[in-house]
Parts: structure tokens; C-alpha cells; sequence
């Protein structure tokens, strides 16, 4: 737990402190634990790896994911084919590895890794654009590179790049299709279905995310993207218990990074790395400053966004453990060269992840990328069903910029079947007035009725966009219904409380 403290505070991908772990404990180390099984580490890596996919899936926000799919899904296709290319060039001709060996590392390392993204982005604040499109990224591009690395990593010739490109093509469809499938029918059973035990759901939302990439592996898809986007599916319909199901799946996601880093420490042996770590240097320069720019350059021209915010994402492509976890591919398959690519691709991970993650923020602050101040910061929103009461309680978090900052309650016009309860502010609750003015810092329980909840919902995000006069000033209360990541708080002791507060007390002493 302290190296998880540490990684959260320093900036960096937790890869660094558990790897180095591992690699204590292992060869050459400490305890001296000799352990050499790839194939052992590759299918342990595999699981742990649908375990992180879904926990990102899971905090993926739609609303900042659905006008990045596109650009990701450029960078995931073409963007790789450019990288591999570029790449594998470097390690033939300036390291020289033959071209098989040299497309394997190309493809490898051609994958930006979910959990570095994920740990690493969400601590800098970055526009949605631009975190929406890396993050999308990062589940995407792995289940073309997979493909590359097993049809590289296979004895025989390699085939043709356009039988290649079909496979790709074919397998990111069926993903696609039974992801989006299994992540719906999820959602809508347990949107339905009652279990018998809060405790249950974090857990049926797992299985369902992880049954979504056996449902695609089984139908020769790509079962990585398919759980990635069941997951994403699930993160923003409308659970219940949510913040359980967050806290646990965030937890599963922690465990899985964990065990894999430092079994793949484990496995390495550090006195073999000596031979190896200038062309792991070499051939990551050529990636970091030439195949990875050129692969965002080019992927993204059609979409015309700012250089500065291109030249980030060029830096912000972050290698972690899957790179080292599909280099051990061709060492299951025995291809020759395997331990060199194994190793070249471990020590190139480690120096540059060293390099890029505590820099990315500085980077964005030099090229003055940041949210923009001045946007009205979204409301938080957490939900929880009441099930024998047939509503919900709605629980609103007013954070320092949102517009809803000096409205009164009466103002926010909301639909009837819905009312303001309490507030609390400033650690103290009352029951508000129609003339009650909220503030900053303010949380609302707001009890609505089963068919004008989700009516209720939008007018409140609108007036938090717009203020009084959202819907009069062309802010209307429409939204997506999957651009929400609601959670559901441990408010439900709450409704005895709110079963109380029928009449509305006088609060203008608290204006």
C-alpha cells in the first residue's frame, strides 16, 4: 500500500515501484527467486490486463469519449501501422535485429498501455479533447497490436500485410460488436433485475465485462476491445450502488497492476539487460521522437487539431506492462531472438516511462494546455434507486465554478414529482425554502419520482451549465444518457431523514 501512495503522489505509473519489486525478488536480487515460465506470465498478464481494460472502461466517461472516437480510433489503426513501420525500420537497420525480430519489437511497443494512461492522465488536467482521445486510445490499440505480435510471433513466413489488415479488421468488428451487446444487456438486466444483496453488484459487473472478452475471443474478435467497451457501456447506464461497484472494480484494477508487474520482474533477469540496454535506448528515441509524432501527425490531419495539443499526445504515449506482456509472446512461440526482444522491450519500457510521465505535465504546462477556467465546471451527481418508494434520491455536489452558484430553489424550475430536501453546507443540513440561495460547495438531496427522474436530472445539469435562465438562453436540459457517470452514494439510511421533511422549513438565515 505504501507504493501505491507513492506512485499516486510522484506522478508516476505504478510499473516503476512494483516492476522494481518483482526484480528485487527475483534473479539477481534480494530473495534470489528464480522464475522463468513466459507462458505462465503471459497467460497471467492476459487476465490481469481484461481486469485493467474494464476498471478504465468502467471510469471511461461517454460524454468526453463519444466525440474522440474517431481520432482514437485513427490513432488505433493507422496510427499503429505507422508506428510498427517506423519502428521496426530503427531496429533493423540502426540495431540490427533481423525483420521479424524487428517487426515484433515494432509492433510491441506500438501499444500505449491503459493502466500507465489511465494512472497518469487522470492527475493532469487536461481539456476532455485531448484526455478523451488517449484514453480511447489506450483501450483501442491493443487488439490490433495483439494481432500483429501473434501473426509476427508465428513460425513460418508472415502473411501478406492485406490479409493482415482484414483480420484486424474482421476481429476489431466482432469485439466491437459483441462489447457494445453484452455491455447493453448487462446494463439493462441489472437495471431490472433486483439482487438479493447490495455486495453483488460490483461483482455481476465484472463478471459481465469479463465474460464480454470471452464472448469475443470465442468468436475469434478481439476480446480486449470487447471488454473495454462492455465495460464503458456499463460505467455510464445508470447502476445502481455505483460508487461500490467503482470502489471495487478500482481495487481489482490496483490488484491486477500489482501481480503483473511483479511477476514480469520476476521474470527478467537483470544481469542479462547489461548487453541490451543501448539498443533498447536507441530504438525507443526513434519511437519516442520520430514514429510516435509521426503516427499522431499524420493519423489526425483530417481532424485539424492544434499542433501544441498534437505534440502532446505525440508525448503522451505511454508504454506500461502490456509492451513487456506481448513481448512474451514469441518467447511462448520459441521464435529465435525471443529473450533479446524480450529484453530490449523491458528496458526501453522502463527508461522512457521514467522520462515521460513526471514530464507530461510540464509539457502541457509549456505548451498552456489546461482546462479552460472559465467552463462551467459539470455538476456531480450521484444516484440511488428507492426501489418499495419507486424513486430516486439524487444526490448534488455544486462544485466553485458551476453556474447554479446564487440561484434559488425555486429557480430551478424542476419538474413536478421532484423537490429539493435538504442541504448541507458547511458540515450543518436543513431543509431549504423555494427562496433558499445556493452555493458553492453546496450538496442538494433531491428526491424525484420514477417517470420524471431522468427530466429532473437534466434540468439540474442544465441550470449548472446555464444558470436561472438555462432553457430560456438556449441551454436546454437535454443530455446523453450515456455521458453520465453517475454513482450511487450510501444514502439510502437517508430516506427515513427525508420521510420527515414534507413541509419546508424557513432557511433565510442561511442565505
Amino acid at each position: 500500500m505504501a507504493a501505491v501512495r507513492i506512485s499516486s503522489r510522484s506522478g508516476l505509473p505504478s510499473l516503476l515501484l512494483y516492476l522494481g519489486i518483482g526484480i528485487a525478488m527475483g534473479q539477481d536480487g534480494i530473495f534470489d527467486v528464480k522464475f522463468d515460465n513466459a507462458e505462465l506470465t503471459q497467460v497471467i498478464g492476459y487476465a490481469a490486463l481484461v481486469v485493467i481494460l474494464a476498471e478504465g472502461g468502467l471510469g471511461t466517461k461517454w460524454k468526453e469519449v463519444k466525440p474522440a472516437l474517431p481520432a482514437a480510433a485513427m490513432l488505433s489503426t493507422v496510427g499503429v501501422g505507422i508506428s510498427v513501420g517506423v519502428t521496426a525500420a530503427a531496429a533493423h537497420y540502426l540495431v540490427g535485429l533481423d525483420w521479424r525480430q524487428a517487426l515484433i519489437i515494432g509492433a510491441v511497443v506500438s501499444s500505449t498501455d491503459a493502466a500507465a494512461v489511465f494512472s497518469v492522465l487522470r492527475k493532469v488536467p487536461l481539456p476532455s479533447r485531448i484526455t478523451g482521445v488517449l484514453e480511447a486510445e489506450s483501450g483501442f490499440n491493443d487488439a490490433p497490436v495483439v494481432i500483429l505480435v501473434v501473426a509476427f510471433s508465428t513460425v513460418g513466413p508472415v502473411e501478406h500485410w492485406y490479409v493482415l489488415v482484414g483480420e484486424i479488421a474482421l476481429e476489431l468488428t466482432i469485439g466491437a460488436a459483441i462489447g457494445l451487446a453484452v455491455g447493453w444487456l448487462g446494463s439493462f438486466g441489472l437495471r431490472h433485475v433486483a439482487l438479493p444483496a447490495s455486495g453483488l453488484y460490483p461483482i455481476a459487473v465484472m463478471a459481465i465485462a469479463v465474460s464480454a472478452y470471452a464472448a469475443g475471443a470465442m468468436a475469434h474478435g478481439s476480446g480486449f476491445l470487447a471488454v473495454y467497451l462492455a465495460a464503458m457501456v456499463l460505467g455510464n447506464s445508470k447502476l445502481p450502488h455505483w460508487p461500490a461497484t467503482r470502489g471495487f472494480a478500482d481495487g481489482l484494477g490496483w490488484l491486477a497492476q500489482i501481480g503483473m508487474f511483479v511477476l514480469l520482474g520476476l521474470l527478467v533477469t537483470p544481469h542479462d539487460l547489461v548487453d541490451d540496454f543501448w539498443p533498447a535506448v536507441v530504438v525507443g528515441l526513434v519511437l519516442t521522437a520520430v514514429a510516435r509524432p509521426l503516427s499522431v501527425f499524420i493519423s489526425l490531419a483530417p481532424f485539424r487539431l492544434p499542433r501544441r495539443e498534437k505534440a502532446l499526445m505525440s508525448w503522451a504515449g505511454l508504454r506500461g506492462a502490456v509492451p513487456i506482456i506481448l513481448a512474451t509472446i514469441p518467447m511462448v512461440s520459441e521464435i529465435e531472438g525471443s529473450t533479446k526482444v524480450f529484453n530490449i522491450v523491458f528496458v526501453l519500457v522502463i527508461v522512457y516511462t521514467l522520462i515521460q510521465g513526471p514530464t507530461l505535465p510540464w509539457l502541457a504546462k509549456a505548451l498552456k494546455i489546461g482546462e479552460d477556467p472559465s467552463e462551467a465546471a459539470d455538476l456531480g451527481i450521484e444516484s440511488a434507486p428507492l426501489e418499495r418508494l419507486r424513486g430516486h434520491l439524487l444526490s448534488v455536489a455544486i462544485p466553485g465554478k458551476s453556474k447554479m452558484h446564487g440561484v434559488e430553489v425555486g429557480e430551478l424550475r424542476l419538474p413536478a414529482g421532484a423537490a429539493v430536501t435538504l442541504v448541507v453546507r458547511d458540515k450543518k443540513s436543513f431543509v431549504p425554502a423555494p427562496s433558499t440561495v445556493l452555493r458553492r460547495g453546496d450538496e442538494l438531496l433531491v428526491v424525484a419520482t420514477d417517470p420524471v427522474r431522468d427530466a429532473a436530472e437534466a434540468r439540474l445539469r442544465a441550470v449548472g451549465e446555464g444558470g436561472k435562465l438555462a432553457g430560456w438562453l438556449g441551454t436546454g436540459g437535454h443530455r446523453d444518457n450515456g455521458s453520465l457517470g453517475l454513482e450511487v452514494p450510501h444514502v439510502v439510511k437517508l430516506a427515513k431523514k427525508l420521510g420527515k421533511s414534507g413541509k419546508h422549513g424557513d432557511t433565510r438565515t442561511h442565505h
